[in-house]
């Protein structure tokens, strides 16, 4: 056998497992290499090895001089726009003030909203019947997905334990979602404001993320021309959440309807993010996106964590929706391969899931969408009143957003500002509305208790009452 690598050639005789007869390096006979079966030649960066009869064939490389670890690109690309934006905030509250966060969207931070007894009833059977200890299939035990399918389904948007993979949580649902979609230099279309983390994913696969804007004098309706005009041959996946975080708004059957036929004319699957499935206040209805589409596939994503209030327990799902077969069979294995990334959501939740979805009474629900809605009304109310701030009033999920006139706040630069020096002087703290990329607001959680949200108001408007400035003030500002 010869072997060339450049100007350098070395002939090697296989006979049994060494090497016999004769090796040319760089034109010098070199014999008798064999060791104990194991045969190597070293020509001058030439490598070979015979290994049961086996030659093997590697140009030797210079070894490192010294140690360079680096993350991958897909580390570098990954950023979370709000831990970017509160990591870089100076937040010194004031000592004289317990501190009031309306900015951390956990329903069980202040102990206040507990899940329902049968919630906790259904994972201590779990537990004790030590059935949910080993590892369950990936997308889930056949069991708890026939549940979730039998909970979600409708005569307008049937579904089976087949449409139906649980998830670490909705935002792994998320992440499946958009992975089985697109591909590197493929683009989505994000509402703006909207959840940070589908750009946080996006980006970080090489996926475009493109805004569509949200209109606030439409209590944050979708900007429709806008939506279209951003579609193209690369637009691989409409992301639509509602009710919504961070706006706390809940789109109506028909302009759901309309959102549907953008899609539909171009061809456009969409994510519909549902998490806040249902949690919208008495006189409003959320119809799923499936039940009103039917050639739309829609991949809607769930879970427990804020309906149930245990975020924590990190159980979400896929829906798969898909009555024209235009997802097929290759999207469903798709999601099937991605959930073998990971051994997929908790199993002793998932034995939980059935007693979970079919014993929590109505009356839990409807006790945590009255206390949301007190909340987002005293939080409205009260702000209302504060010159220089615009609350728009939520219909759903647990957030609201109040604008600021920043013209009327020359001591602040931004929503940043304004939103740091409210921690520094009143000890409450609003999450600016640039970490969702809309500057210029800031999303208040009304998960709080109802005389902490009462105080923190209070707060906030004598805050913004010492920092306005009125019209004439204005120009005397300007003038000096």
């Amino acid at each position: 056998m010869t072997s060339r690598l450049g100007n350098k050639c070395t002939l090697v005789q296989m006979n049994g497992n060494g090497v016999h007869g004769k090796q040319t390096v760089n034109g010098k006979s070199m014999n008798g290499l064999g060791v104990n079966g194991k045969a190597v030649v070293h020509g001058n960066s030439i490598h070979h090895v015979s290994v049961n009869g086996s030659l093997y064939l590697a140009k030797t490389k210079s070894r490192r001089q010294r140690w360079e670890v680096k993350p991958s690109e897909m580390a570098n690309k990954t950023l979370n726009p709000i831990r970017a934006i509160v990591d870089g905030m100076k937040l010194t509250p004031n000592p004289d003030k317990p501190m009031i966060a309306l900015s951390i969207g956990d329903p069980t931070v202040f102990g206040n909203m507990p899940t329902d007894f049968a919630v906790l009833q259904a994972m201590k059977d779990a537990i004790d019947c030590q059935k949910y200890n080993g590892y369950a299939p990936s997308v889930g035990y056949l069991k708890s997905r026939q549940a979730v399918a039998n909970f979600y389904t409708c005569p307008e948007a049937p579904l089976e334990a087949e449409d139906v993979i649980l998830t670490s949580g909705c935002s792994q649902a998320i992440d499946l979602a958009i992975s089985v979609l697109c591909n590197p230099g493929d683009n989505i279309l994000v509402p703006c404001p909207g959840f940070s983390l589908y750009k946080t994913l996006a980006v970080s696969m090489g996926i475009e993320v493109k805004l569509y804007n949200l209109l606030p004098e439409k209590s944050w309706e979708v900007d429709l021309k806008h939506l279209e005009s951003l579609i193209d041959e690369r637009t691989s996946c409409l992301i639509v959440t509602n009710p919504s975080n961070p706006c706390g708004s809940v789109f109506s059957e028909e302009h759901l309807q309309k959102i549907l036929k953008v899609a539909s004319r171009h061809c456009v699957p969409i994510l519909a993010d549902e998490i806040y499935s249902n949690m919208v206040f008495p006189g409003c209805s959320c119809p799923s996106m499936a039940s009103l589409s039917s050639d739309v596939p829609i991949l809607s994503c769930g879970g427990l964590a804020k309906r149930w209030l245990v975020p924590g327990w990190r159980m979400g799902w896929i829906l798969i929706h898909d009555r024209n077969d235009i997802f097929g069979s290759k999207i469903r294995q798709g999601l099937v391969k991605l959930s073998q990334r990971i051994l997929g959501a908790c199993s002793i939740i998932q034995g939980a899931l059935e007693s979970i979805l079919n014993n929590t009474p109505q009356s839990f629900y409807s006790d945590t969408i009255n206390f949301l809605k007190t909340n987002s009304e005293i939080c409205f109310n009260e702000l209302c009143t504060v010159p220089g701030l615009n609350p728009i009033m939520p219909s759903g999920a647990m957030y609201l957003m109040v604008g600021i006139d920043m013209d009327r706040f020359p001591d602040f630069k931004s929503d940043v500002d304004f939103t740091e020096r409210l921690v520094t002087e009143q000890s409450v703290f609003c999450l600016p509305a640039s970490a969702f990329e809309y500057p210029n607001f800031f999303r208040i959680v009304v998960t709080v208790p109802e005389e902490m949200m009462v105080e923190a108001c209070g707060r906030i408007k004598e805050f913004c009452q010492h920092h306005y400035c009125s019209g004439s003030h204005d120009s005397n500002y300007l003038d000096q």
